[in-house]
């Protein structure tokens, strides 16, 4: 080991700062590294061909078909001098191909579906590298990215305007473009490149829009991954873009919905929310239940129970993002499914009231602002109300933030004007209740007292009894003395 080797193991032993430090340096000095890159013995030299649309019509698929060929070359862009007149031919043909299939009409022709999924798979196709970072934090680190995105953001580009050619044929794609390659495409959601994941996106929406045939399977290759994700890896790139796929598909079920739509809500996004890196994708994966729910709104209450079961204890930004969910949910609820939650729900929201980390507190408050909220809240005061107001009340005293207990106030003072004769009940109740909580605190303290008292009596009385005792014994030695 090397002497700087070993003075940056020192550090991270006394500095844990260091250590990531040192940690994030060395990713970033591998952010560029690729598994695209398949080696070569030697170097191969792409020639220019001529232009697409100086070629003949008569030509010009011929010439298509080459351009397509020449692309499925490989070049190891690690290497920044290597091939470098080859790279700059193969990124132009990219180029003229896409500008090619955007302008032109009639060129799809049935011979060139294979040629082209033959390049696309050449180029994209790959076995990703392990993450150099187990722990990626995405707003403090940088992403792995893919060296060789110069050619391949061209062939995803290529790819996209493929799909959406007027002259696109489904029916021929079909015997290319089949379960195999979609299951190829998924792997790839796992790129550390936002970029590319990006692409990937709008490739597979596309997909599913026209491969009639395929989407049944897209939708359990997705509830696999994410299975997979939630119960045994715990580490997927692409959660975030699946989930933006997944809620335009669901915007799109028919009515009334299917079980294996049901059960893929409750089996598979319910406990999505359980995941460590939630903040990662919770937007995505909040607008795809809220689909739901609007979809159909009697699953309203096993998706408030379900989040209830998985409610964060102990992290409290997850907390503040499941309030922030559990918003958009009463957004677009029906008041007859609100009856059914109100009293598991508030008791919940009583408790995030009550929690001394500001943020969670003040989240939960923030439903009074919302008029929807606070007009199901009036309906069903007597209800609300009573378990509401004992948090209400206990923090409008205690609480060491003035801007909490300001909003308390504003809380108090809407519900008082809500139900006065309820408020007041209540409040005498709270108070009366206190009462009896402080007559069992003095009792319970005079109790412990009186205790107390009691055992330094016994004490005392054991102790002149142990000094009678040894005075006895005492004088009986010194009569035994006496006679002898």
């Amino acid at each position: 080991m090397s002497a700087a080797a070993a003075v940056v193991t020192a550090a991270e032993k006394v500095d844990g700062f260091t250590r990531k430090s040192v940690r994030k340096a060395a990713r970033q000095k591998r952010s560029q590294g690729s598994s695209q890159f398949r080696s070569r013995s030697s170097p191969v030299e792409i020639l220019l061909l001529p232009p697409l649309k100086d070629a003949p019509n008569a030509e010009q698929h011929d010439l298509f078909c080459q351009k397509l060929q020449q692309c499925c070359v490989i070049f190891d862009f690690m290497d920044s001098v290597s091939d470098l007149k080859s790279k700059e031919v193969k990124r132009a043909t990219l180029n003229e191909l896409v500008d090619f299939l955007t302008s032109n009409r009639g060129v799809l022709l049935e011979q060139a579906y294979p040629e082209i999924v033959k390049m696309i798979t050449c180029n994209i196709f790959r076995t990703l590298p392990p993450s150099d970072n187990p722990d990626f934090d995405p707003e403090e680190d940088e992403p792995s990215l893919e060296a060789a995105w110069p050619h391949m953001q061209l062939v995803y580009e290529f790819f996209l305007r493929f799909l959406e050619c007027p002259d696109f044929q489904p029916s021929i794609a079909k015997r290319f473009i089949d379960q195999k390659f979609v299951l190829q495409l998924l792997e790839l959601f796992d790129s550390e490149d936002p970029r590319e994941r990006d692409f990937l996106k709008t490739v597979l929406h596309r997909i599913y829009g026209k491969f009639l045939g395929l989407r049944a399977f897209i939708r359990k290759q997705i509830n696999n991954i994410f299975l997979r994700f939630i119960y045994e890896t715990d580490h997927f790139n692409g959660v975030a873009e699946l989930l933006e796929i997944l809620g335009s598909i669901i915007n799109g079920f028919a009515l009334p919905l299917k079980a294996e739509h049901k059960q893929f809500l409750m089996k598979v996004l319910i406990p999505l929310h359980t995941a460590k890196g939630l903040a990662l994708f919770h937007a995505q994966l909040a607008y795809c239940v809220v689909q739901f729910l609007e979809k159909d709104a009697t699953l309203t209450e096993p998706v408030i129970r379900g989040l209830l079961k998985f409610w964060p204890k102990t992290v409290s930004q997850k907390e503040v993002m499941y309030l922030g969910e559990v918003e958009e949910i009463l957004d677009v609820i029906e008041p007859s499914q609100f009856k059914k939650i109100q009293e598991p729900l508030f008791k919940q929201i009583a408790k995030c009231v009550s929690n001394p980390h500001f943020q969670v507190a003040e989240r939960a408050l923030y439903f009074w602002n919302n008029e929807y909220i606070l007009s199901l809240i009036e309906d069903n005061s007597e209800k609300i109300l009573p378990i509401m107001f004992g948090s209400l009340y206990r923090i409008s005293k205690e609480h060491w933030n003035p801007t909490i207990v300001a909003l308390v106030y504003n809380v108090l003072k809407t519900l008082m004007e809500m139900n006065g004769s309820l408020f007041d009940e209540l409040t005498a109740s709270y108070k009366a209740e206190r009462q009896r909580e402080k007559k069992k605190e003095q009792e319970r303290e005079e109790l412990w007292k009186n205790l107390e008292e009691l055992q330094l009596q016994r004490s005392q009385a054991l102790s002149g009894s142990l000094q009678i005792n040894t005075h006895n014994v005492e004088n009986a030695q010194s009569s035994k003395s006496s006679a002898k």
